[in-house]
């Protein structure tokens, strides 16, 4: 029998969501190469995924937009898409923005609130309530298009840092506090509870916690359902990764490390308010120590320039001592789309993710470690690593 899959994306009307269904029809339909997804190396060919016809999109959005409308703007503000591209799809985009949703607003601090269209956004009292409420909108998506499993992906905006105290709650505990209105839990992490709890398996693309609390992680083992995040490793962050492990195998010394972003989409207006930086900044900021066995000093900016759209630029200075006590030098500047580097990553990460539920595996997928900036389940930040991860369970599960 041929499995009809969906995907479920927070943050539908996205620019991140709708490159995803751009690429997903254009592949669907032979227009593309699959060019910058990872699932397409040859290592990889003869897995049994789902053919990309076989997907099928929904999800929640808080704002005035689809799949179709994020498309075009894509096309003609950034100019990130070919318009003709969008164009040639435009009646699959149409069709699956007919999926979406109207998203929760719950604990996702000022910025995203102020993102929140009044007669759009689903606000309840309750986190129970919000927990049931995406949990129906689940089933109603996998009943009207009569689907073998949904992926959940989190593409949304990022929130403030999760409260403290919720890392100290077992699942009972945890539980016994989504009747309390007052309870200080994310939104982020109620989808992930739902998506567990619906037997869906949750990627969380966001520095966002998501699934990343004691609580969820016990859940995820009751329900023996698996998950993975936090925050796609697409530009900057994933250059450190490859990087740093150079410095640490020539035994250089790096002294400083400094980066300066700036960037004009809609995730790098909410990251202009300083406590959704702050979680950001700390997931970017986090793996010179543990790649290097020691922390140089380091420093990361991220600043909101409206004008650019979805594109983006780091420039990175490196201060390192060499033979001799010599210090030098290493700049490099990254440039890029943003939606254009995520996409085909979050389309990897929900192949990955079905194989994982298929294969019958629980938990957090710590072999999946190479897609993220802080990545859950393994202490791993050198990209080689971690790539040698997800090879590595390849080979195991599939013996090849």
């Amino acid at each position: 029998m041929t499995r009809k899959l969906g995907i479920w994306l927070i943050g539908a009307g996205g620019g991140v969501a709708s490159t995803v269904a751009v690429g997903l029809a254009a592949l669907s339909r032979g227009l593309v190469p699959p060019t910058a997804l990872v699932s397409e190396l040859p290592s990889f060919r003869g897995l049994p995924f789902c053919p990309w016809s076989n997907w099928t999109l929904g999800g929640h959005e808080i704002r005035s937009s689809d799949f179709l409308a994020g498309a075009r703007q894509l096309a003609s503000t950034s100019r990130a898409i070919q318009p003709q591209l969008v164009e040639q799809v435009h009646d699959q985009l149409a069709n699956w923005s007919e999926h979406i949703r109207p998203g929760f607003v719950h604990r996702c601090g000022d910025a995203i609130d102020a993102l929140a269209e009044p007669h759009i956004a689903r606000r309840r009292t309750k986190p129970t309530e919000i927990i049931e409420a995406i949990k129906q909108d689940l089933i109603d998506f996998s009943r009207g298009e009569s689907l073998q499993r949904i992926v959940m992906v989190n593409v949304a905006s990022t929130e403030p840092a999760h409260d403290p105290q919720l890392d100290k709650l077992n699942w009972e505990q945890f539980r016994e506090q989504l009747d309390d209105p007052e309870f200080p839990v994310r939104v982020s992490t109620l989808y992930a509870i739902a998506a567990i709890e619906s037997g869906c398996p949750y990627v969380n693309f966001t520095p966002s916690v998501g699934s990343n609390l004691p609580a969820v992680r016990e859940l995820a083992a009751n329900c023996k359902m698996c998950h993975a995040g936090r925050d796609g490793k697409t530009g900057e962050t994933f250059l450190k990764s490859v990087l740093a492990p150079a410095f640490a195998a020539r035994h250089l010394q790096v002294m400083s490390w400094v980066g300066h972003n700036i960037f004009g989409n809609l995730d790098g207006r909410i990251l202009d308010d300083p406590r959704n930086k702050a979680t950001k900044v700390q997931s970017k900021d986090s793996l010179l120590g543990n790649i290097l066995g020691y922390t140089p000093q380091t420093h990361t900016s991220i600043e909101y320039i409206e004008s650019l759209g979805d594109w983006k630029t780091a420039w990175d200075h490196i201060h390192f001592q060499g033979f001799l006590g010599t210090p030098m030098i290493m700049q490099f500047i990254w440039q890029g789309c943003d939606s254009i580097l995520a996409a085909p990553l979050v389309l990897d990460l929900v192949r990955f993710a079905d194989l994982a539920a298929e294969s019958g595996v629980v938990g957090e997928l710590d072999w999946l470690a190479s897609f993220f900036k802080s990545p859950q389940g393994t202490a791993l930040q050198s990209f080689g690593q971690q790539f040698a991860l997800l090879e590595a369970w390849v080979k195991k599960t599939y013996r090849r």
